[in-house]
């Protein structure tokens, strides 16, 4: 059982939705609750799940939102909080923002929505493209569109409904890695990893069958092939419709796809990377009048490929004023909110640069005081994105599409590498 009972609070704590699943836990538990998050809030000693005599409280916070579920038995808490997001999740697909007065809108549609996602405690039909075909909406009120259950909650391909039709059958492939990298001071590598995600965006007649085929080592191995151009993918995790036993078994992602857009699977790669976009930076401070930055940028991934809408967020102190600033590409702009300079950079190819990085100065007024206390100098950040183009290398081999009918289908692949948590230290 995943939970007994299951709350949505406003920030101050008052029950806007609740639903009882065992009947023993009810709105005096909550105020407990609420008591306990605010002194631990206080304390700094702020927990995820709290426990007030024979009853835990699992919680999430969504904008204005309190989400907790309750239980009195020693339950699986990593199913509890998947629910809990899930829950956000399909609330966001129904009414785009989920907050406090989305809530108050839509009571009718929030309490059938709770009774088909959660039954006797156990998490049951929480796929918002199902949901939408029996639970559907217009402004503030609730259809019924069907009497009865669609055959899809029921089937063992409860994620795809039968007899979808399209006129041309085509499969959109995305690839997309985002590098995490963090950089010392000094200039050494101190965190780097790639955490990639495969999305289908499917146009598929009928009830087919795909098979992905991928350049990964493990399969090399099983079949002979050599390790050249292979990637070791490692915490590998896939959407409910993959066959699990068959990728144990010979590496094999098999499926039947959903209709239109979901994530068929992630993965992360521990690796040494070099970092794609170089930044170095010197700040100088002048008689404690001004401040003088100089930020040089340059591109190490390969030369043929174009980084676009890249951002470069240098720190600046945050007494800071009368900004000038000289790029020899892009723009730049001070955002005193975030006591950060901008320096955009619309496309930047490494072909163009000749072995000369692109520059960036910033001129700053500061105050004729000095501030007692120095300031701790926040890391460069540093946001791209790359088209056909994979850190990691992985690559699509093939994507079959077997259905009865024998229509011939069209995938499209595209590879795209982005900025994950991209940071250079500074000092």
């Amino acid at each position: 059982m995943a939970a007994s009972a299951l709350f949505i609070l406003d920030l101050k704590g008052k029950p806007l939705i609740s639903r009882s699943y065992k009947g023993d836990v009810g709105l005096g538990d909550i105020e407990h609750f609420m008591g306990a998050l605010l002194q631990r809030e206080e304390e700094g000693t702020l927990t995820p799940v709290l426990t007030h005599g024979p009853v835990h409280f699992l919680w999430i916070k969504h904008a204005n939102l309190y989400l907790v579920a309750t239980t009195k038995k020693n339950g699986n808490a990593s199913l509890v909080f998947s629910f809990l997001y899930k829950v956000v999740e399909v609330f966001c697909e129904y009414f785009k923002e989920l907050e406090e007065e989305s809530i108050r809108d839509n009571f009718v549609i929030v309490y059938e929505l709770l009774d088909e996602l959660m039954d006797f405690g156990f998490p049951q039909t929480t796929d918002s493209k199902i949901l939408q075909e029996y639970i559907t909406q217009e402004g503030n009120k609730l259809e019924t569109g069907k009497s009865r259950v669609p055959t899809t909650v029921t089937n063992a391909v409860s994620w795809r409904s039968e007899g979808l039709r399209y006129k041309k059958n085509e499969v959109f492939i995305d690839v997309i890695e985002a590098v995490n990298l963090l950089v010392s001071a000094s200039g050494s590598v101190v965190l780097s990893e790639v955490v990639g995600t495969i999305k289908l965006k499917v146009f598929l007649s009928g009830m087919p069958e795909l098979r992905l085929g991928l350049n990964d080592r493990v399969l090399f191995e099983l079949t002979g092939r050599g390790k050249n151009k292979s990637v070791e993918l490692e915490d590998v995790k896939f959407h409910q419709c993959v066959r699990l036993s068959r990728f144990d078994n010979d590496r094999t992602i098999s499926f039947i796809p959903p209709d239109g857009d979901f994530e068929l699977m992630s993965y992360r790669l521990h690796t040494q990377v070099k970092p794609l976009i170089w930044i170095e930076s010197i700040i100088e401070k002048f008689s404690h009048s001004r401040v003088e930055i100089m930020v040089k940028a340059k591109g190490q991934f390969k030369k043929q490929s174009v980084a676009n809408g890249v951002e470069i967020s240098v720190p600046v102190p945050s007494d800071a004023d009368s900004p000038k600033f000289k790029t020899t590409v892009g723009s730049a702009r001070y955002l005193p909110e975030r006591n950060v300079v901008i320096w955009s950079i619309k496309s930047f190819p490494v072909r163009s640069l000749g072995g000369k990085e692109h520059l960036m100065r910033a001129h700053f007024g500061l105050p004729s005081v000095e501030k007692e206390e120095e300031e701790g100098r926040p890391p460069i950040a540093v946001r791209f994105e790359i088209p056909y183009f994979t850190v990691s290398g992985i690559q699509v081999r093939y994507m079959k599409i077997i259905e009865k009918s024998g229509y011939q289908a069209l995938p499209w692949v595209r590879y795209i590498t982005q900025s994950g948590d991209y940071q250079i230290r500074t000092s």
